[in-house]
Order: C-alpha cells, then sequence, then structure tokens
C-alpha cells in the first residue's frame, strides 16, 4: 500500500515486546521515508496529568516510552494511567478525527459528495485516487478517511461540507471549542505537520470516546478492509492499524505520522464489555507505538475483576397469574458478567410486570434484568417464564370473580341492607292501620301584653270563675 504525509508505511512484522523498543527508537531516527516533508513542532504546552489508577492486583504499570500517552475506561471517562496527557503534541492523522466528527454531524451516510480535486504536497501521501468531479458518498470517503487515512478523502470532505478548506478548518476549532477541548487547534483537515495543528492525549481520547458513540464510526473503525463501490470504480481500502489487524480485542481508532508528530494511534479495546481507549503520541517508531498501545491495554484490563452478579436460571420476579392462585417463576436467560474496578458499586434492576396474562409459554420472554456499575448500565439478560401457563378459564374468572375483596364487600353490603329492611317491615304498624301522625309541641315565647291587656284577662277569668260557681261548681 502507498504510504505518504499524515501516515508511515507500516513493517510486516508486527512487535509487541518491549526489549525491542530501543533497537525501534534507534531505527526511527534515520532521515524521513521518501516524500514526507519536513514541519515545525507545535507549541509544547501543558503539565503532566498525574495518573489516576485504580487499586486491586493490577499488572506492573505501563513503561511507556512515548512523548505523552493516556488510558482510560470509556464508560465512565476514568483515567487509568496516563503521561504527559495535558502536553500540546502534533498529532499527524489523528486530526482526521475532528474531519470525520464534521462529516458524521454535517452529512448523510448516502449523500454523495464532488471530489474536489486535491493536489498532493508529497508523492508518497496517501490517496484514494479520486478524479476531481468524481462522486462518492460520505460513508465511503469516511471508510476512505479512517481505514487507509487517504488525504484526498478528507480534502473532498472538507470542501464538500464547507465550500473551501479554510472554512472547514474554523468549523473544526469551533468544534473543539464546544467540546472541551481545551489543547487542540487545527490548521487543516489532514494532519499535515503545521505549528498550529496540535492536540493532547487527554483531548484524542475524550473526541473519540464521543465519537465511538456513533455506530457508523464504531463499525468503520473496527473494519479490517473494505470495498467502497459508489466511486467511478472499485476501491479496495485496508485498514492501517495493524493492532485491528491482529489483536481481536482492538476495534479502533487511528493512526497516524508525520516528522514533527512521530508515531501516534488513539486505540480501542473491549474485553468483557469493558472498552478501553488509549492515546499514544511521538513514539519513536511503530512497532514502539503497537507495543506501547498494548502494553497500557494489557495494564488497564489487569485493574478489572470479572465477577457474575446473575447465574442463568436465576429467580428473579414471580408475576401474579390473572384470575389464579399462584405465581410464575421469571428467571435470567442468561449469566450476566461484569467487570469492574476496586469501589466501584454493582447493583441489578429487574423490569418484569406485576402480574401475567393469558397463556404464556416456557422460556417467553416477560422481563429484563440490567446490572449497573456505579449506576451505569453495564449488561443485561432477557427474563422468561420458568414454564407454560395456560390462559385462565371462564370458571377461573367466576371463582376470581367471586373471591374478589372488593365482589365480598359488596354483597356484605348488599346482605345488611337487606336484613335492615326485613327488620324495618316487622316492627312497623299492624295492616289497616294508619301511623298516628307524630304531634309537634311548638313552643311560643311568651307575648308582651300591655296592663290593660292583663286587666281585661283578668276580669275575664273572675267571670267565668263565678259563672261556674252560680252552677254549682266549684271555684
Amino acid at each position: 500500500m502507498p504510504a505518504g504525509a499524515g501516515d508511515s508505511p507500516r513493517g510486516s512484522l508486527r512487535v509487541r515486546v518491549v526489549a525491542v523498543l530501543a533497537a525501534a527508537a534507534a531505527a526511527a531516527a534515520v532521515a524521513p521515508a521518501p516524500g514526507e516533508a519536513p514541519t515545525a513542532t507545535a507549541p509544547q504546552q501543558g503539565g503532566q496529568a498525574a495518573p489516576k489508577q485504580s487499586g486491586g492486583a493490577a499488572g506492573a504499570e505501563p513503561r511507556i516510552a512515548a512523548k505523552a500517552w493516556i488510558l482510560i475506561d470509556a464508560r465512565d471517562g476514568e483515567v487509568l494511567a496516563s503521561k504527559g496527557a495535558g502536553r500540546r503534541l502534533p498529532i499527524a492523522s489523528a486530526t482526521k478525527l475532528m474531519t470525520a466528527y464534521l462529516a458524521l454531524k454535517k452529512l448523510k451516510p448516502d449523500q454523495r459528495v464532488t471530489a474536489a480535486g486535491y493536489q498532493p504536497i508529497a508523492s508518497a501521501e496517501i490517496l484514494l485516487g479520486l478524479r476531481a468531479g468524481e462522486k462518492m458518498t460520505a460513508r465511503d470517503l469516511l471508510y476512505g478517511l479512517l481505514l487507509p487515512s487517504a488525504n484526498d478523502a478528507a480534502h473532498t470532505l472538507a470542501v464538500g461540507i464547507s465550500g473551501s478548506e479554510a472554512a472547514f478548518v474554523t468549523q473544526m476549532n469551533t468544534a473543539a471549542q464546544s467540546l472541551g477541548l481545551e489543547d487542540t487547534s487545527y490548521a487543516n483537515p489532514i494532519g499535515l505537520d503545521d505549528p498550529n495543528n496540535y492536540s493532547s492525549a487527554q483531548d484524542l481520547v475524550s473526541l473519540a470516546d464521543r465519537l465511538l458513540e456513533n455506530r457508523l464510526f464504531a463499525r468503520i473503525v473496527d473494519t479490517p478492509a473494505a470495498t467502497l463501490q459508489s466511486g467511478d470504480r472499485p476501491r479496495r481500502v485496508t485498514a492501517r492499524n495493524q493492532l485491528l489487524l491482529d489483536e481481536a480485542f482492538i476495534n479502533g481508532v487511528k493512526t497516524g505520522h508525520t516528522i514533527g508528530a512521530g508515531y501516534v494511534l488513539v486505540g480501542s479495546g473491549t474485553r468483557d464489555s469493558t472498552q478501553l481507549i488509549s492515546a499514544v503520541l511521538g513514539a519513536p517508531s511503530e512497532p514502539a507505538r503497537d507495543a506501547e498501545t498494548l502494553e497500557l491495554m494489557d495494564y488497564g484490563f489487569s485493574l478489572y475483576r470479572t465477577s457474575v452478579p446473575v447465574e442463568q436460571g436465576d429467580e428473579l420476579a414471580a408475576p401474579e397469574l390473572d384470575y389464579r392462585r399462584g405465581d410464575l417463576p421469571l428467571v435470567a436467560n442468561d449469566e450476566v458478567r461484569v467487570r469492574t474496578r476496586e469501589g466501584e458499586t454493582v447493583d441489578t434492576e429487574v423490569e418484569a410486570p406485576d402480574e401475567v396474562s393469558g397463556a404464556v409459554e416456557r422460556g417467553e420472554e416477560l422481563g429484563r434484568v440490567t446490572i449497573t456499575v456505579d449506576g451505569e448500565p453495564a449488561a443485561s439478560t432477557p427474563l422468561v417464564a420458568s414454564r407454560s401457563e395456560e390462559a385462565a378459564s371462564l370458571l377461573d374468572k367466576a371463582v376470581a370473580t367471586v373471591l374478589n375483596p372488593i365482589t365480598l364487600l359488596v354483597l356484605g353490603a348488599i346482605v345488611i341492607v337487606v336484613g335492615l329492611l326485613i327488620a324495618a317491615r316487622r316492627h312497623g304498624p299492624a295492616n289497616g292501620e294508619k301511623p298516628a301522625e307524630n304531634s309537634r309541641r311548638v313552643r311560643r315565647e311568651p307575648k308582651e301584653r300591655t296592663p290593660d291587656e292583663r286587666r281585661k284577662m283578668h276580669e275575664e277569668r273572675m267571670q267565668r270563675r263565678q259563672e261556674r260557681m252560680s252552677r254549682g261548681g266549684g271555684p
């Protein structure tokens, strides 16, 4: 495969043993490869970030010869090991991560972009060989950008999005600021050395972490080779990330090399649901860069311990059966394994119904159990029925309705009311008799009378008394 500015030719043999690093460094000290333009080193600012390492029976701390490096847990961004993580350094083709970020944000995958007619600076640059005016989908351009690191793919995306490289670079720097990449500056979308084109190990893993959340990006950088069909002719491209080809657990992300930057690799690896992201900047050679990335990964994974909070077949819920007595145990469909660092909290969250209706087949999915680590989902498995159950019969429904507490309360109330009515009829008046009307005694306030009225009333009472006496009656 041809080499060019932004990435150097890689050897056919992967070297992993640290003992070879000294020889590799000596080999890197020779003159640059033909066609690679000499460039200035970016400003080196910022101090060394203190490693934040987790406890546990970990392996030996990494001994990395690169100028700066970092390793983080992709789940929570925890820094597992680092050196000079905030140091501003040239990053070569790792620049293309921001080019990809804007392309994914501004273009649809199937959108066709017209090739802008790129003029390479050096004969050894990596190119797709795009003809000016040729149309290729954004998806295929991203494959060409990220796997072989083609400079004409980067140029075409930049011009297609912004109209010119200069305008695109402005958008790159604006995006870097919005993402909080404080130690990052871009001068071109390719990664050619320039004093104003630099970043830090910390910023690179932050950007890669965000990009890996995009499914298309994650799929592309985890692809060893692909055939691009949307241009004038099919093109076969191969990833320059040798670790992606050699190590099953490696799933990205981006290589880079220029004279000013040395050898750069932003890596990603996953084991047992734990994903780590690394950045190695300024390594003396490609074998050294790859070996140091693997050493970082091995160290990082050694900090984790595997636990099995849920075994296959564990009963985790027992919803009631509708209209029937009893419940239906729900069991874990699979074993759930998680890897955690010392001090992390593992919790189990169960989602299951309170009641099961209708017929159920054994093994039918009725819920889910999720394992969280420090509150973040880490792994899950379905909850399935432990046995089959037929739907409730009409008799089941009738019996359940009768025995329902609410139904019993209503029936009890009806019985009480009927009993009271019967009792009232037994103690009522005899047949044919009308109930006596209730006499009401009305209390009246005494009327205020005048002296003449009182005298007259007295005279009337005396007269009635005399009349009774004259008739022989008593007083």
